[in-house]
This record gives C-alpha cells, structure tokens and sequence, in this order.
C-alpha cells in the first residue's frame, strides 16, 4: 500500500519529517508538520491532503492497523497523542491554517 510511488507525498513527510529524527524539526506535531508545509510547494500540500484521503479509503476500517504496518517503526501516531484518524485530522488541520 505504502512506497514511494504511491504516496510520494507521505514518502517526503515520513522519511524527512516525521520520522525518529523528528526532533530535529520541533518538538510537537505542529511545529514539525509547519517545517514540512513551509518546505512544501501549494501543489505538494494539495497532493499530500489528497494522499491523506486515499489511505483512509483504502485501509477502510483497518486504518489503524495499515497505517501501523506502514509507519509504526518510525511514526505511531499514539506516541503524540492522537488515533490515526485524529492524526490525520490534526494533518490537515496543520497543512491548510
């Protein structure tokens, strides 16, 4: 479900961002994710927004579980206090204020 190709989006915020080195970028989600959306063009937000949507159709009601299978060695979304879907609601939040 999860490779560069089809989420090259999430590939950039994962592997550059939110990621075991997330420190580096900030010490909350929201100062991390406002690195990513600075360092991001208005097309990659769009895209990324968009690759947000298409996870959670296709993981369907298994969203928790694919997103750990994904992510879960490097991001858990528990960690900072939210479900995978508050995550994801937080991420778009963040991406489009």
């Amino acid at each position: 479900m999860i490779d560069e190709t089809s989420y090259p989006r999430f590939f950039a915020l994962f592997g550059g961002y939110l990621n075991q080195d997330s420190d580096l970028w900030g010490d909350t989600l929201e100062e991390v994710v406002s690195c990513f959306r600075r360092d991001s063009s208005p097309e990659d937000i769009r895209d990324t927004l968009a690759e947000i949507e298409k996870f959670k159709a296709e993981a369907g009601k298994k969203l928790d579980e694919k997103f750990y299978d994904a992510y879960g060695f490097d991001f858990n979304p528990v960690l900072w206090g939210y479900t995978t879907s508050s995550f994801f609601d937080e991420l778009k939040r963040i991406l489009t204020a």
